[in-house]
């Protein structure tokens, strides 16, 4: 499941695990943004994120094959991390890794709650469930967004709420099979949890002072999460009888995947589109990730397509298809308000992909 740390409404979580926001342009001197054209690059953009974060799905469900859950998380956040903080010192040299402490420990918090709280629980929850019935599950994301600024004192429209009521039905239709016996009950309950915490991550990263360099938020977040993803794997115990050499290698495979193209690649991409494209059309990647999760699951995994899971995901989609389409739009004054001079709006995870992103 992605969070800006502005006034924007934020969008569900990514693959990366770091939600995104665009700044305000320079020239007009306020949050609106002039009016683009969408060439080429926009559209491959758009490609990388719908295609990649939606496979970040089965990614993880084919890492989980031979790697335990929570140190499979914690070695592609720490990675990627690691990695994002190396491109920055070669690119800006110390300077562009320089956050004020406060800064700092709001990217650790919103890290842990997307990172740990989020994709870490997705993680868990698929050692139990279908990797595409893990993406339906997670497209809730932008529903819980609207129960959560709704308590924070922004009151929804109609619409939203129609959403949100929309949404639920359909992780009603969802949960069913594991009503039934069918599915894991616990894997459903861990995804369900997931996003509620993905969304609070998202929520927060609104209200605390984020660090203004993009990229140096996102490596903080990726490294505070993985972190705390290892924490949670040594005191699970699932270092004891790890054996590397039992890894295979489509698992080594799947987590190279998931750091290369799902922590950097798609992320990347995504907050290039956020500068470069109407937030409306970047955001319809909270409803796509899912039906290309569903449908690769189905191709690679043989994983089934059932009458529950069609119906509840199309349900799903076309709550989140209405929140995005009424929260994108700019009349809203409640969520009009500037960040403060001295700090600029810095992403989280985002996404709109989700916690898996993930």
């Amino acid at each position: 499941m992605t969070s800006p740390a502005s006034s924007q409404p934020a969008t569900p979580p990514t693959a990366s695990g770091v939600a995104t926001t665009p700044s305000a342009d320079p020239d007009s001197g306020h949050g609106s943004r002039p009016a683009v054209r969408l060439g080429g690059a926009v559209w491959l953009a758009l490609a990388v994120v719908y295609v990649v974060w939606g496979s970040t799905y089965l990614a993880i469900r084919i890492a989980l094959e031979t790697m335990p859950s929570f140190l499979s998380a914690a070695a592609r956040f720490l990675t990627a991390g690691l990695l994002l903080l190396g491109y920055l010192l070669v690119r800006r040299g110390p300077a562009g890794l320089r956050v004020s402490p406060r800064q700092l420990a709001s990217a650790a918090l919103v890290g842990v709650l997307l990172l740990t709280g989020g994709n870490g629980l997705v993680v868990l929850g698929e050692t139990s469930i279908p990797s595409g019935l893990a993406a339906l599950l997670v497209a809730a994301v932008p529903l819980w967004m609207v129960v959560l600024t709704a308590i924070g004192g922004d009151r929804p429209r109609r619409a939203e709420v129609a959403g949100v009521l929309l949404g639920l039905v359909g992780l009603g239709v969802l949960s069913a099979p594991a009503i039934g016996g069918s599915i894991e009950p616990l894997g459903v309950i861990l995804i369900i949890c997931a996003t509620v915490t993905w969304a609070a991550g998202s929520f927060a990263s609104k209200k605390i002072p984020m660090p203004g360099n993009v990229l140096a938020a996102s490596a903080y977040q990726m490294l505070a999460g993985g972190f705390c993803n290892l924490l949670i794997a040594l005191v699970r115990g699932e270092q004891h009888g790890l054996d590397l050499g039992a890894v295979s290698g489509r698992s080594w495979l799947a987590l190279g995947y998931l750091v290369l193209f799902g922590s950097l690649l798609a992320f990347t991409a995504y907050a290039w589109l956020l500068r470069s494209a109407p937030l409306t059309l970047v955001a319809t990647y909270a409803y796509v990730n899912p039906v290309v999760a569903v449908l690769l699951g189905w191709l690679i995994l043989a994983e089934p397509l059932t009458g529950p899971t069609l119906a509840g995901g199309a349900i799903v989609v076309a709550g989140v298809c209405l929140v995005v389409s009424v929260s994108r739009r700019p009349s809203r004054p409640a969520r009009a308000k500037s960040p403060a001079p001295s700090e600029s709006p810095a992403p989280s995870e985002s996404p709109a992909k989700g916690p898996s992103a993930r």
